[in-house]
């Protein structure tokens, strides 16, 4: 008995950590099918023994938010589902009532208050009480109706998702400084982001698949009912079938077919009774409701042999581990090769060229290495770059061990480098592919950098170039020549600093008023204090900018190119000292971060919170029991409509920040 109460002892900590990460960070520690067998283990021994901890996931619903957004508390505390991989359990569930089966969609809960026909308030699941406060980021989503049909006060559930296609889309763009695992935890990141201008670039839907409240409304008892109306009001729904106890065999098997069509991820299916009055009567456990359960699909496993792992570089210099193997047929397709994530996934399956090892397609769709049954623990991690044959060095990030190139020469980091250097939202430089640069790299023409401004000293040598003839190097060479009059953001962006996207650049270039020299010369603390940026993002820049080598790429750049100031800031002094929080829907301005632009740009400082040093709330509706309106109310902080704004600032006409 004491070994296995001290089982639980050791699985606690390791199963809170995953999830900590997984729902908090958007991240995974360990995969899928590790995670629900360590938890069933751990359900298991609880069972057996009776010992139960209060930190027991088995007794948590979630995980506590702690990102920087405003928190808010759920009127309907969210749980989670019992789950089965049992058909016959889900059958024996549903008996001979009628039975709504659906996707269990694979991304964030997001759950929507709309308010006299308008969306008023996006909140994340966070631990199931508590979630992450994203109306803003809400608005973006690119199927989500702002306005709809119906005034009275609406609450949904649903899934924010982004679809495998975009997924990777935006995972091969150059804006990501690191790759994603799966469009999960992309989405996560992107739901979550304290700028509303990156979520809305990573195209996020919503489907919904809950009516929490709707004022008024009779549904007949009826679900599926609910699941209508939702959809003519224009909502997109997950998508479900009718099924019961008889029938439930042959609606999961319809739903296994599907799932290589299924455009957004999933992990399972759901099933709810039709009967609302039912399913109510059937109250709850500690974590789970009894109307409900969820099917998740027991993984076809194969085994197969290692035959090789395969190092893959980034243009960061991180180098991952791909595992390829004999090629086995699963879920209907051929697969050879599984991504290993990490350095301390591959040490933990202790791989071995030559080991049997067991792979399965996680949710039936991404190969995944679900154990080593040899476990010779063989391979040797690199020691130089497969690509540039540079030095490698093992690091420890977040407590995971990932391998780096250390060559700054490198020339995959060079290409990327570069591909990110000349992209659309940079220099913009057309013309520029992976290949092109690819062989003015192998040829020398390009080195560094400021070598693109000098492609007119190569013409010949250009010309030459497998694929080019004077037409398209006088083309390459005007689109150059075009890119030399730049931005402060453009330029910022396209040097690739570390956690450095287009939004953050935007927020350091109006912060130093398009001051190069300025932000170069900024402290760590200084670079930290600046909204959206932190202590991680600040150390990467200030270490970027504090790099010999860096600066002198800089000096030399800038003597080819002039820049554009984005923004006039003779009238930065207006509300200089004044912050300001901002709640409800907008009128005159396209978004809240337009009006958070146009406060930045006047020297003002939006933040996400009420407090006593907030000078103003903006908000249309003051009537309004908003919990930032109560709060101004209590300190005594004025409430301002757009229109008073505007007075304030002495825009009153000029309103469309479109």
């Amino acid at each position: 008995m004491n070994e296995k109460i001290e089982r639980i002892k050791e699985l606690i900590p390791k199963l809170n950590e995953a999830a900590r990460v997984y729902y908090a960070e958007g991240n995974e520690l360990m995969p899928n099918l590790e995670y629900d067998a360590l938890y069933d283990e751990l359900a298991a021994l609880e069972q057996e023994t009776g010992f139960v901890r209060s930190d027991s996931p088995t007794q948590r619903v979630g995980y506590e938010t702690v990102s920087a957004l405003p928190k808010e508390r759920h009127q309907t505390p969210m749980l989670s589902l019992d789950k089965t991989k049992s058909v016959e359990t889900l059958a024996a569930f549903a008996g001979d009532r009628k039975c709504l089966l659906s996707w269990k969609l694979d991304g964030l809960t997001v759950v929507l208050t709309y308010e006299k026909g308008q969306l008023s308030k996006a909140v994340t699941r966070g631990n199931g009480e508590v979630g992450e406060l994203i109306t803003g980021n809400a608005k973006t989503f690119v199927n989500l109706p702002l306005s709809i049909p119906f005034h009275g006060r609406l609450v949904l559930r649903g899934e924010a998702l982004i679809s495998y296609a975009d997924f990777e889309k935006i995972n091969a763009s150059t804006e990501l400084d690191s790759k994603y695992k799966n469009p999960r935890n992309l989405c996560s990141g992107a739901v979550r982001q304290l700028s509303s201008a990156v979520t809305a670039r990573r195209h996020v839907h919503w489907l919904a698949y809950t009516v929490v409240e709707a004022e008024d409304m009779d549904f007949d008892n009826s679900i599926e009912k609910q699941f209508q109306w939702m959809q003519s009001l224009g909502f997109e729904t997950v998508a479900y079938k009718v099924t019961d106890g008889a029938h439930m065999a042959d609606a999961v098997r319809a739903f296994s077919e599907e799932i290589e069509k299924n455009p957004f991820p999933s992990d399972g299916l759901v099933v709810i009774y039709d009967d609302i009055a039912y399913g109510q009567s059937l109250g709850r456990t500690a974590k789970f409701p009894r109307n409900s359960i969820a099917f998740k699909w027991a993984d076809e496993m194969e085994e197969t042999r290692l035959l090789e792992i395969e190092w893959s570089p980034s243009r960061t210099g991180l180098i991952n581990p791909i595992a390829v193997f004999e090629p086995v047929e699963l879920e209907g397709t051929t697969v050879s090769r599984a991504s290993v994530h990490n350095v301390s996934v591959m040490r933990e399956l202790k791989l071995g060229i030559g080991d049997r090892i067991k792979v399965y397609k996680a949710n039936m769709i991404i190969p995944q290495i679900a154990e080593n049954l040899d476990q010779s623990d063989t391979v040797e991690i690199p020691k130089q770059c497969p690509v540039c044959g540079g030095a490698t060095r093992l690091e420890i990030n977040q407590d995971v061990s990932v391998l780096y190139c250390t060559n700054p020469d490198c020339s995959m980091k060079h290409i990327k480098a570069f591909s990110l250097f000349v992209s659309r939202n940079a220099m913009n430089i057309e013309g520029l592919s992976d290949m092109t640069l690819e062989k003015l790299l192998e040829q020398g023409i390009i080195r560094r950098l400021p070598d693109l401004f000098d492609l007119e000293q190569h013409r010949e040598e250009i010309e030459a170039l497998e694929g080019f003839g004077k037409k398209s190097c006088d083309k390459l060479i005007d689109n150059m020549n075009a890119a030399r009059h730049t931005t402060c953001t453009r330029f910022l962006y396209g040097l690739g600093i570390a956690g450095i996207g287009l939004a953050n650049a935007k927020v350091l270039c109006r912060h130093f008023k398009d001051d190069l020299d300025a932000l170069m010369a900024a402290s760590q603390e200084e670079l930290a204090e600046i909204a959206g940026i932190g202590p991680v993002m600040a150390a990467d820049i200030h270490s970027y900018f504090s790099d010999a080598q860096n600066r002198e790429m800089i000096a030399d750049l800038r003597k080819k190119l002039t820049f554009a100031r984005e923004t006039s800031y003779d009238s930065a002094a207006a509300l200089t000292g004044k912050r300001f929080a901002i709640t409800g829907s907008l009128k005159h301005f396209a978004n809240r971060d337009a009006l958070k632009e146009n406060i930045e740009q006047l020297g003002g400082k939006v933040v996400s919170a009420v407090s006593a040093r907030t000078s103003y709330l903006i908000n249309n509706d003051n009537l309004s029991a908003s919990a930032k309106n109560r709060k101004a109310k209590e300190l005594g902080i004025p409430i301002l409509t757009e229109e008073d704004y505007l007075a304030l600032i002495g825009q009153q006409e000029n309103t469309n920040a479109n």
